[in-house]
């Protein structure tokens, strides 16, 4: 199967690649192509004539979004558009990642694939958006909506992640604070992309959450890291008011694997093996 990886260069997209390796890959990004331009993506289409679309491009800098919606619409809604009519045009199915952000946080529970959305934050509005343009446009689609991702490779829009900024802030002796009233489930890129294979391997379109199991604050995921790495580390409790902010954020976004399990195909551990695992390869990369 030859598939398209659009955002190859990125912290998702890599791993993408790799769990894919054994199938013809066209790994592509910034300039080769520009989602958010119609004859960008459609000359892409035409080239290489791929059998799955895989998107995991997306403008992902929540406060940038903030001061620049018209980035972050033409890259998360417009792109996705255009991604969505060429898909249907060329009969190709579609694999899009979406977010979390597009729940406002207050259900106080999991939340499941047929819960309403109600964003926050102009990240989240336009990321829903990309997911309105794709289920009203085809229907070959997969539709993933993860949370908090992290991995061994630089995000692009980002530079980085939760996990290595907590230990750049060890290293230069910061004061470590961490809030406590925002929680979620952090999601290891390596087994994401592998749940992904293993849902097109299914081929079972739709829409599903998939992140690691479990939920935690982001307190306890910074505690989870230094406790792991053997770490006595002194890590203050705080909250979101403690970090103003133009940006509203869910404090609630835990994401359930409803579809998966539904389908007993959810492979994803829970977040503590995944942080493990991660915290495991890095160490052979670089010094703690």
């Amino acid at each position: 199967m030859k598939i398209l990886v659009i955002g190859a260069g990125g912290q998702l997209g890599k791993d993408v690649v790799k769990i894919f390796g054994e199938e013809e890959i066209i790994p592509l990004d910034l300039p080769e192509i520009d989602i958010s331009k119609f004859d960008s993506v459609k000359r892409v289409i035409i080239a290489y004539k791929p059998n799955l679309v895989i998107n995991t491009a997306a403008y992902t800098n929540v406060p940038g979004c903030e001061e620049n919606p018209k980035k972050a619409f033409e890259v998360n809604s417009i792109g996705v558009r255009n991604l969505a009519l060429l898909s249907l045009e060329h009969s190709i199915p579609l694999l899009h990642i979406s977010t979390d952000y597009v729940f406002d946080g207050v259900k106080g529970e999991p939340y499941i694939e047929t819960d309403t959305s109600n964003p926050l934050n102009t990240y989240g509005i336009s990321k829903l958006a990309g997911e309105y343009y794709i289920t009203s446009i085809t229907s070959k689609y997969y539709i993933v909506r993860t949370s908090g991702l992290y991995g061994v490779h630089k995000s692009i829009t980002k530079g980085t992640n939760f996990v290595e900024t907590m230990l750049k802030l060890l290293r230069e002796g910061d004061e470590i604070r961490v809030i406590t009233d925002e929680v979620l489930t952090p999601t290891y890129t390596l087994d994401l992309a592998r749940q992904i294979k293993l849902l097109i391997e299914k081929e079972r379109y739709g829409l599903y959450h998939i992140t690691n199991n479990g939920e935690c604050s982001w307190y306890q995921f910074a505690r989870e890291i230094f406790s792991y790495l053997g770490m006595d580390v002194i890590i203050n409790e705080t909250t979101q008011k403690e970090f103003p902010s133009k940006v509203r954020r869910p404090l609630y976004s835990v994401l359930k694997n409803r579809m998966l399990k539904k389908q007993g195909i959810d492979i994803m551990p829970d977040w503590r093996e995944s942080l493990h695992s991660y915290l495991d390869v890095r160490m052979f990369r670089n010094k703690v």
